[in-house]
């Protein structure tokens, strides 16, 4: 085919779009296969939160039995500081010592849970922003490159298309004829 033949250029835009096309699915072929390393690792991250979260119920509950239990210590131990009051003030230090643990045992599992909530809702917001960037940035582009395209090539059509036959003339009773 020669350049200035019309098919040509036809054909050549043909390709072009053709090309837009495969590079338009090979995107979104990445853009899925990153979305679904991305929905992998939430759905991993998440598993791994679960446990911790049912030991820091687990830690509240022993640590509410502990203070009950401490606090019936304590009430025993009022009544024992009578007779002995050595033997109380070594108890009420080792008390103080496992309560100190425990509180600093449920500052640590709260700071924990806060931890893999902000990183929850960081991920969350990062997908939700990688999704409006490729809405914005290939998919509402390749739309408009596409209707752009299909103008195009309807405009070189009625260009290129062969002239209509003339209606004010004479037809022969052969051209007349149907059939």
């Amino acid at each position: 085919m020669e350049a200035n033949n019309p098919q040509f250029w036809m054909m050549i835009a043909s390709i072009v779009i053709a090309i837009c096309f495969i590079v338009m699915a090979i995107a979104l072929i990445v853009i899925a296969v990153i979305i679904k390393r991305i929905v992998g690792t939430v759905n991993r991250l998440e598993e791994k939160v679960e446990p911790l979260i049912k030991q820091v119920n687990a830690i509240s509950v022993q640590g509410k039995e502990i203070s009950v239990q401490f606090n019936e210590i304590s009430g025993n131990l009022s009544t024992a500081t009578k007779y002995f009051s050595e033997s109380a003030g070594l108890i009420k230090e080792e008390v103080a010592e496992i309560k100190q643990l425990v509180g600093m045992t449920a500052v640590e599992a709260k700071d924990k849970v806060a931890l893999v909530s902000r990183t929850i809702d960081r991920t969350q917001l990062q997908v939700v922003t990688t999704t409006d960037y490729i809405q914005t940035k290939v998919v509402e582009p390749a739309r408009e490159i596409a209707a752009i395209m299909a103008g195009v090539r309807k405009g070189l059509e009625v260009l290129f298309a062969p002239a209509p036959k003339r209606i004010d003339r004479a037809y022969t009773d052969d051209e007349l004829f149907i059939g």
